[in-house]
Protein backbone atom coordinates (compact mmCIF):
# COMPACT_ATOMS: atom_id res chain seq x y z
CA UNK A 1 0.00 0.00 0.00
CA UNK A 2 2.96 2.33 0.41
CA UNK A 3 3.10 5.10 -2.17
CA UNK A 4 4.93 8.31 -3.05
CA UNK A 5 7.83 7.74 -0.65
CA UNK A 6 10.23 8.36 -3.54
CA UNK A 7 9.63 12.11 -3.46
CA UNK A 8 12.70 14.12 -2.54
CA UNK A 9 10.93 17.25 -1.30
CA UNK A 10 8.93 16.24 1.75
CA UNK A 11 9.10 19.53 3.65
CA UNK A 12 5.65 20.58 2.56
CA UNK A 13 3.52 23.48 3.78
CA UNK A 14 -0.29 23.30 3.92
CA UNK A 15 -2.35 26.48 3.79
CA UNK A 16 -5.01 25.85 6.41
CA UNK A 17 -7.99 28.24 6.53
CA UNK A 18 -8.07 28.10 10.35
CA UNK A 19 -4.40 28.41 11.39
CA UNK A 20 -2.68 29.64 8.24
CA UNK A 21 0.46 27.87 7.06
CA UNK A 22 1.10 24.44 8.64
CA UNK A 23 4.46 22.79 8.10
CA UNK A 24 4.80 19.03 7.77
CA UNK A 25 7.50 18.63 10.44
CA UNK A 26 9.07 15.33 9.46
CA UNK A 27 9.72 13.28 6.31
CA UNK A 28 8.16 10.18 7.85
CA UNK A 29 5.02 12.16 8.75
CA UNK A 30 4.86 13.37 5.16
CA UNK A 31 4.94 9.73 4.00
CA UNK A 32 2.10 8.89 6.41
CA UNK A 33 0.03 11.77 5.06
CA UNK A 34 0.62 10.49 1.51
CA UNK A 35 -0.45 6.93 2.39
CA UNK A 36 -3.83 5.78 0.97
CA UNK A 37 -5.09 5.00 4.48
CA UNK A 38 -4.70 8.67 5.41
CA UNK A 39 -5.74 10.10 2.04
CA UNK A 40 -9.09 8.32 2.54
CA UNK A 41 -9.85 10.90 5.24
CA UNK A 42 -10.25 13.50 2.48
CA UNK A 43 -13.43 11.64 1.53
CA UNK A 44 -14.96 11.52 5.01
CA UNK A 45 -16.76 14.59 6.31
CA UNK A 46 -15.83 15.69 9.80
CA UNK A 47 -19.40 16.45 10.81
CA UNK A 48 -21.52 13.77 9.16
CA UNK A 49 -24.82 15.30 8.05
CA UNK A 50 -24.28 18.71 9.69
CA UNK A 51 -23.97 20.37 6.27
CA UNK A 52 -27.75 19.91 5.94
CA UNK A 53 -28.06 22.68 8.55
CA UNK A 54 -24.78 24.57 8.17
CA UNK A 55 -23.88 24.49 4.44
CA UNK A 56 -20.23 25.34 5.14
CA UNK A 57 -19.67 22.24 7.29
CA UNK A 58 -18.06 20.27 4.46
CA UNK A 59 -14.61 20.00 6.02
CA UNK A 60 -13.10 16.55 6.36
CA UNK A 61 -11.29 14.30 8.80
CA UNK A 62 -8.18 15.07 6.77
CA UNK A 63 -8.46 18.77 7.67
CA UNK A 64 -8.98 17.93 11.33
CA UNK A 65 -6.06 15.50 11.60
CA UNK A 66 -3.63 17.99 10.05
CA UNK A 67 -4.91 20.73 12.36
CA UNK A 68 -4.60 18.57 15.48
CA UNK A 69 -1.03 17.70 14.47
CA UNK A 70 -0.26 21.42 14.15
CA UNK A 71 -1.60 22.12 17.65
CA UNK A 72 0.41 19.19 19.00
CA UNK A 73 3.64 20.70 17.67
CA UNK A 74 2.82 23.90 19.56
CA UNK A 75 1.97 22.01 22.76
CA UNK A 76 5.24 20.06 22.67
CA UNK A 77 7.20 23.31 22.28
CA UNK A 78 5.41 24.92 25.27
CA UNK A 79 5.90 21.92 27.56
CA UNK A 80 9.58 21.70 26.65
CA UNK A 81 10.04 25.39 27.32
CA UNK A 82 8.64 24.87 30.81
CA UNK A 83 11.40 22.39 31.57
CA UNK A 84 9.80 19.00 30.89
CA UNK A 85 11.67 16.50 28.76
CA UNK A 86 10.17 15.28 25.50
CA UNK A 87 12.78 13.50 23.38
CA UNK A 88 12.86 13.76 19.61
CA UNK A 89 11.61 10.17 19.39
CA UNK A 90 8.71 10.96 21.76
CA UNK A 91 7.86 14.12 19.83
CA UNK A 92 7.66 12.16 16.59
CA UNK A 93 5.58 9.46 18.25
CA UNK A 94 3.05 11.84 19.79
CA UNK A 95 2.79 13.71 16.48
CA UNK A 96 2.11 10.42 14.68
CA UNK A 97 -0.42 9.41 17.35
CA UNK A 98 -2.46 12.61 16.97
CA UNK A 99 -2.15 12.59 13.18
CA UNK A 100 -3.59 9.07 13.02
CA UNK A 101 -6.00 9.25 15.95
CA UNK A 102 -9.07 9.40 13.64
CA UNK A 103 -7.80 7.24 10.78
CA UNK A 104 -10.28 4.53 11.80
CA UNK A 105 -13.38 6.63 11.13
CA UNK A 106 -15.80 5.19 8.62
CA UNK A 107 -18.24 6.99 6.31
CA UNK A 108 -19.90 10.08 7.80
CA UNK A 109 -17.75 9.80 10.94
CA UNK A 110 -19.79 9.23 14.12
CA UNK A 111 -23.17 8.99 12.35
CA UNK A 112 -22.61 5.41 11.11
CA UNK A 113 -19.91 4.34 13.57
CA UNK A 114 -21.71 1.25 14.84
CA UNK A 115 -23.76 0.47 11.73
CA UNK A 116 -20.90 -0.36 9.35
CA UNK A 117 -19.22 -2.67 11.86
CA UNK A 118 -20.58 -4.19 15.05
CA UNK A 119 -19.36 -2.86 18.40
CA UNK A 120 -15.95 -1.76 17.09
CA UNK A 121 -15.15 1.89 17.82
CA UNK A 122 -13.24 4.12 15.44
CA UNK A 123 -10.46 4.31 18.05
CA UNK A 124 -10.04 0.54 17.90
CA UNK A 125 -9.96 0.59 14.10
CA UNK A 126 -7.40 3.42 14.24
CA UNK A 127 -5.26 1.10 16.37
CA UNK A 128 -5.52 -1.61 13.69
CA UNK A 129 -4.57 0.87 10.98
CA UNK A 130 -1.48 2.01 12.87
CA UNK A 131 -0.47 -1.63 13.37
CA UNK A 132 -0.92 -2.26 9.64
CA UNK A 133 1.24 0.73 8.76
CA UNK A 134 4.17 -0.93 10.51
CA UNK A 135 4.25 -3.42 7.63
CA UNK A 136 4.44 -0.61 5.06
CA UNK A 137 7.11 1.31 6.98
CA UNK A 138 9.41 -1.33 8.48
CA UNK A 139 12.22 1.21 8.86
CA UNK A 140 9.88 3.29 11.08
CA UNK A 141 8.26 0.43 12.97
CA UNK A 142 9.77 1.67 16.25
CA UNK A 143 8.19 5.10 15.71
CA UNK A 144 4.80 3.53 15.01
CA UNK A 145 5.08 1.17 17.97
CA UNK A 146 5.88 4.10 20.23
CA UNK A 147 2.91 5.99 18.77
CA UNK A 148 0.70 2.96 19.43
CA UNK A 149 1.82 2.85 23.05
CA UNK A 150 0.98 6.53 23.50
CA UNK A 151 -2.34 6.09 21.67
CA UNK A 152 -3.28 3.16 23.95
CA UNK A 153 -2.05 4.87 27.15
CA UNK A 154 0.67 2.27 27.67
CA UNK A 155 3.64 4.61 27.41
CA UNK A 156 5.43 5.52 30.62
CA UNK A 157 4.77 9.27 30.17
CA UNK A 158 1.04 9.58 30.74
CA UNK A 159 0.89 13.26 29.81
CA UNK A 160 1.74 12.37 26.20
CA UNK A 161 -1.39 10.22 26.03
CA UNK A 162 -3.40 13.05 27.60
CA UNK A 163 -2.25 15.40 24.84
CA UNK A 164 -3.85 12.93 22.39
CA UNK A 165 -6.91 11.87 24.39
CA UNK A 166 -8.26 13.65 27.45
CA UNK A 167 -10.76 16.37 28.29
CA UNK A 168 -8.28 18.98 27.09
CA UNK A 169 -6.46 17.28 24.22
CA UNK A 170 -5.37 18.59 20.86
CA UNK A 171 -8.22 16.66 19.23
CA UNK A 172 -10.88 18.66 21.09
CA UNK A 173 -9.07 21.96 20.72
CA UNK A 174 -8.92 21.53 16.96
CA UNK A 175 -12.41 20.22 16.33
CA UNK A 176 -14.08 22.94 18.40
CA UNK A 177 -12.08 25.65 16.63
CA UNK A 178 -12.45 24.08 13.18
CA UNK A 179 -16.13 23.15 13.48
CA UNK A 180 -16.92 26.65 14.74
CA UNK A 181 -15.08 28.14 11.76
CA UNK A 182 -16.80 26.04 9.10
CA UNK A 183 -20.30 26.20 10.60
CA UNK A 184 -20.05 29.91 11.37
CA UNK A 185 -21.16 29.32 14.98
CA UNK A 186 -18.98 31.90 16.70
CA UNK A 187 -20.02 30.75 20.19
CA UNK A 188 -17.76 27.73 19.68
CA UNK A 189 -14.58 29.73 19.27
CA UNK A 190 -11.99 28.86 21.92
CA UNK A 191 -8.64 30.52 22.56
CA UNK A 192 -6.44 27.66 21.42
CA UNK A 193 -3.22 29.67 21.52
CA UNK A 194 -3.86 30.86 25.07
CA UNK A 195 -4.87 27.39 26.31
CA UNK A 196 -1.81 25.75 24.75
CA UNK A 197 0.43 28.44 26.26
CA UNK A 198 -1.03 27.56 29.69
CA UNK A 199 -0.27 23.81 29.37
CA UNK A 200 2.09 22.30 31.91
CA UNK A 201 3.01 18.93 33.43
CA UNK A 202 2.87 18.02 37.12
CA UNK A 203 3.56 14.51 38.45
CA UNK A 204 3.32 13.16 34.89
CA UNK A 205 -0.16 14.64 34.47
CA UNK A 206 -1.21 17.29 31.99
CA UNK A 207 -2.32 20.41 33.86
CA UNK A 208 -3.14 24.05 33.20
CA UNK A 209 -1.33 26.91 34.87
CA UNK A 210 -3.58 28.66 37.38
CA UNK A 211 -3.89 31.84 35.34
CA UNK A 212 -5.45 29.86 32.48
CA UNK A 213 -8.66 29.17 34.42
CA UNK A 214 -10.81 31.67 32.50
CA UNK A 215 -9.69 30.23 29.17
CA UNK A 216 -10.76 26.79 30.40
CA UNK A 217 -14.11 28.12 31.54
CA UNK A 218 -14.68 29.56 28.07
CA UNK A 219 -13.55 26.28 26.48
CA UNK A 220 -16.07 24.23 28.49
CA UNK A 221 -18.93 26.64 27.82
CA UNK A 222 -18.08 26.63 24.10
CA UNK A 223 -18.12 22.83 24.11
CA UNK A 224 -21.59 22.73 25.65
CA UNK A 225 -22.92 25.30 23.18
CA UNK A 226 -21.43 23.50 20.19
CA UNK A 227 -23.07 20.23 21.21
CA UNK A 228 -26.59 21.60 21.34
CA UNK A 229 -26.21 24.12 18.54
CA UNK A 230 -24.22 21.96 16.09
CA UNK A 231 -23.50 18.31 16.96
CA UNK A 232 -26.94 17.60 18.46
CA UNK A 233 -28.90 20.22 16.51
CA UNK A 234 -32.30 18.64 16.00
CA UNK A 235 -32.15 18.86 12.21
CA UNK A 236 -28.68 17.30 12.18
CA UNK A 237 -30.07 14.52 14.38
CA UNK A 238 -32.92 14.05 11.90
CA UNK A 239 -30.57 13.69 8.92
CA UNK A 240 -28.24 11.30 10.73
CA UNK A 241 -31.03 9.05 11.99
CA UNK A 242 -32.52 8.95 8.50
CA UNK A 243 -29.15 7.86 7.12
CA UNK A 244 -28.82 5.23 9.85
CA UNK A 245 -32.28 3.84 9.08
CA UNK A 246 -31.58 3.79 5.36
CA UNK A 247 -28.48 1.68 5.95
CA UNK A 248 -30.29 -0.62 8.39
CA UNK A 249 -33.13 -1.17 5.92
CA UNK A 250 -30.68 -1.85 3.12
CA UNK A 251 -28.82 -4.35 5.31
CA UNK A 252 -32.06 -6.15 6.09
CA UNK A 253 -32.98 -6.42 2.42
CA UNK A 254 -29.53 -7.69 1.42
CA UNK A 255 -29.64 -10.39 4.08
CA UNK A 256 -33.08 -11.44 2.88
CA UNK A 257 -31.54 -12.09 -0.52
CA UNK A 258 -32.65 -8.97 -2.36
CA UNK A 259 -30.25 -7.40 -4.82
CA UNK A 260 -29.06 -3.91 -4.00
CA UNK A 261 -26.68 -1.55 -5.74
CA UNK A 262 -23.50 -0.85 -3.78
CA UNK A 263 -19.73 -0.75 -4.04
CA UNK A 264 -18.00 -4.08 -3.31
CA UNK A 265 -16.71 -2.74 0.01
CA UNK A 266 -20.15 -1.51 1.11
CA UNK A 267 -21.89 -4.75 0.13
CA UNK A 268 -19.21 -6.74 1.99
CA UNK A 269 -20.05 -5.01 5.28
CA UNK A 270 -23.80 -5.06 4.63
CA UNK A 271 -23.79 -8.81 4.12
CA UNK A 272 -22.23 -9.67 7.48
CA UNK A 273 -21.68 -8.36 10.99
CA UNK A 274 -17.97 -7.66 11.18
CA UNK A 275 -16.71 -7.63 14.76
CA UNK A 276 -13.45 -7.04 16.60
CA UNK A 277 -12.32 -10.65 16.25
CA UNK A 278 -12.72 -10.45 12.48
CA UNK A 279 -10.36 -7.49 12.22
CA UNK A 280 -7.83 -9.32 14.40
CA UNK A 281 -7.91 -12.62 12.50
CA UNK A 282 -8.30 -11.45 8.90
CA UNK A 283 -6.09 -8.55 7.67
CA UNK A 284 -8.13 -8.33 4.45
CA UNK A 285 -11.07 -6.90 6.41
CA UNK A 286 -9.10 -3.80 7.34
CA UNK A 287 -8.09 -3.36 3.69
CA UNK A 288 -11.73 -3.61 2.67
CA UNK A 289 -12.74 -1.11 5.36
CA UNK A 290 -10.09 1.24 3.95
CA UNK A 291 -12.06 1.31 0.68
CA UNK A 292 -15.12 2.81 2.38
CA UNK A 293 -15.90 6.52 2.49
CA UNK A 294 -18.83 8.92 2.21
CA UNK A 295 -19.04 8.43 -1.55
CA UNK A 296 -19.89 4.72 -1.16
CA UNK A 297 -22.87 5.58 1.01
CA UNK A 298 -24.32 8.51 -0.93
CA UNK A 299 -23.68 6.87 -4.29
CA UNK A 300 -25.77 3.93 -3.11
CA UNK A 301 -28.48 6.08 -1.51
CA UNK A 302 -28.99 7.97 -4.79
CA UNK A 303 -29.59 4.67 -6.62
CA UNK A 304 -31.78 3.26 -3.82
CA UNK A 305 -34.30 6.05 -4.48
CA UNK A 306 -35.63 3.83 -7.27
CA UNK A 307 -35.61 0.52 -5.38
CA UNK A 308 -38.75 -1.61 -5.32
CA UNK A 309 -38.76 -1.63 -1.50
CA UNK A 310 -41.06 1.22 -0.50
CA UNK A 311 -39.32 2.01 2.79
CA UNK A 312 -35.84 2.20 1.29
CA UNK A 313 -37.02 4.24 -1.70
CA UNK A 314 -38.96 6.79 0.35
CA UNK A 315 -36.22 7.30 2.94
CA UNK A 316 -33.51 7.59 0.27
CA UNK A 317 -35.50 10.04 -1.83
CA UNK A 318 -36.32 12.18 1.20
CA UNK A 319 -32.70 12.33 2.36
CA UNK A 320 -31.30 13.16 -1.08
CA UNK A 321 -33.84 15.97 -1.46
CA UNK A 322 -33.49 17.15 2.16
CA UNK A 323 -37.09 16.35 2.97
CA UNK A 324 -36.04 15.55 6.53
CA UNK A 325 -38.14 14.13 9.33
CA UNK A 326 -39.49 16.63 11.81
CA UNK A 327 -37.85 16.47 15.23
CA UNK A 328 -39.37 17.55 18.52
CA UNK A 329 -37.20 17.92 21.63
CA UNK A 330 -38.51 17.52 25.19
CA UNK A 331 -37.11 17.11 28.69
CA UNK A 332 -39.40 14.14 29.41
CA UNK A 333 -40.00 10.98 27.35
CA UNK A 334 -42.76 11.21 24.78
CA UNK A 335 -45.93 9.39 25.77
CA UNK A 336 -46.88 6.11 24.08
CA UNK A 337 -50.12 7.76 22.95
CA UNK A 338 -48.23 10.53 21.17
CA UNK A 339 -45.94 8.03 19.42
CA UNK A 340 -48.97 5.90 18.46
CA UNK A 341 -50.64 8.95 16.92
CA UNK A 342 -47.61 9.62 14.70
CA UNK A 343 -47.47 5.92 13.80
CA UNK A 344 -51.06 5.98 12.60
CA UNK A 345 -50.52 9.11 10.50
CA UNK A 346 -47.55 7.48 8.79
CA UNK A 347 -49.45 4.21 8.34
CA UNK A 348 -52.25 6.07 6.58
CA UNK A 349 -50.03 8.16 4.33
CA UNK A 350 -47.57 5.50 3.21
CA UNK A 351 -49.64 2.30 3.71
CA UNK A 352 -46.99 0.65 5.90
CA UNK A 353 -47.08 -2.19 8.43
CA UNK A 354 -45.81 -1.89 12.03
CA UNK A 355 -42.29 -3.06 11.23
CA UNK A 356 -41.97 -0.63 8.34
CA UNK A 357 -43.31 2.28 10.39
CA UNK A 358 -40.38 1.91 12.85
CA UNK A 359 -38.08 3.34 10.18
CA UNK A 360 -40.14 6.55 10.08
CA UNK A 361 -41.27 7.16 13.67
CA UNK A 362 -38.87 6.77 16.59
CA UNK A 363 -37.87 8.41 19.85
CA UNK A 364 -34.27 8.64 21.04
CA UNK A 365 -32.36 9.96 24.04
CA UNK A 366 -29.77 12.71 23.42
CA UNK A 367 -27.09 13.35 26.04
CA UNK A 368 -24.48 16.10 26.37
CA UNK A 369 -21.78 16.13 29.04
CA UNK A 370 -19.40 19.03 28.45
CA UNK A 371 -17.15 18.12 31.39
CA UNK A 372 -17.00 14.69 32.99
CA UNK A 373 -15.31 14.23 36.36
CA UNK A 374 -15.64 10.45 36.28
CA UNK A 375 -12.66 9.33 34.15
CA UNK A 376 -10.42 12.38 33.94
CA UNK A 377 -10.45 15.92 35.19
CA UNK A 378 -8.91 19.16 34.04
CA UNK A 379 -6.57 20.18 36.84
CA UNK A 380 -5.12 23.59 37.53
CA UNK A 381 -1.55 23.92 38.79
CA UNK A 382 -1.69 26.50 41.55
CA UNK A 383 1.16 28.83 42.46
CA UNK A 384 1.84 26.83 45.65
CA UNK A 385 2.40 23.65 43.61
CA UNK A 386 -0.93 22.01 44.42
CA UNK A 387 -3.36 20.85 41.75
CA UNK A 388 -7.11 21.32 41.90
CA UNK A 389 -10.03 20.33 39.68
CA UNK A 390 -11.11 23.29 37.56
CA UNK A 391 -14.73 22.89 38.67
CA UNK A 392 -13.67 23.40 42.31
CA UNK A 393 -11.31 26.28 41.59
CA UNK A 394 -13.65 28.23 39.35
CA UNK A 395 -15.73 31.13 40.63
CA UNK A 396 -17.99 30.56 37.64
CA UNK A 397 -21.04 28.57 38.73
CA UNK A 398 -21.50 27.39 35.16
CA UNK A 399 -18.53 25.04 35.49
CA UNK A 400 -20.24 22.97 38.20
CA UNK A 401 -23.35 22.86 36.04
CA UNK A 402 -21.32 21.74 33.03
CA UNK A 403 -20.13 18.72 34.99
CA UNK A 404 -23.73 17.44 35.03
CA UNK A 405 -24.95 15.57 31.96
CA UNK A 406 -27.95 17.08 30.17
CA UNK A 407 -30.40 14.64 28.66
CA UNK A 408 -33.19 15.42 26.23
CA UNK A 409 -35.63 13.25 24.34
CA UNK A 410 -36.35 13.60 20.65
CA UNK A 411 -39.29 12.35 18.61
CA UNK A 412 -38.72 11.96 14.86
CA UNK A 413 -41.49 11.56 12.30
CA UNK A 414 -42.19 12.54 8.67
CA UNK A 415 -43.84 15.82 7.82
CA UNK A 416 -47.23 14.92 6.42
CA UNK A 417 -47.79 16.11 2.85
CA UNK A 418 -51.27 17.16 1.75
Amino acid sequence: MRTNTHRNNKKKIINDPVYGFISIPDEFIFDLVEHPFFQRLRRIKQLGMTHLVYPGALHTRFHHAIGAMHLMSQAVAVIRRKGHEITEEEERAVMVAILLHDIGHGPFSHALEYDIVKNVSHEQISYYFIQALKLDFPENSDDLERALMIFANKYHKTFLYQLVSSQLDMDRLDYLTRDSFFTGVSEGIVGTERIIEMLNVHNDQLVIDEKGIYSIEKFLVARRVMYWQVYLHKTVVSGEFMLINILRRAKKLVREGQELFGSPALLFFMNQDIQKVDFETNPEILKTFAQLDDYDIMGAVKVWQNHSDKVLAILSTNLVNRNLHKVEIAKEPFSPDRILMENELVRTQYQLNDEEISYFVYSELLSNNAYSQVKQTINLLMKDGQTIDVSKASDNLNISALAQPVEKYCLCYPVMRL
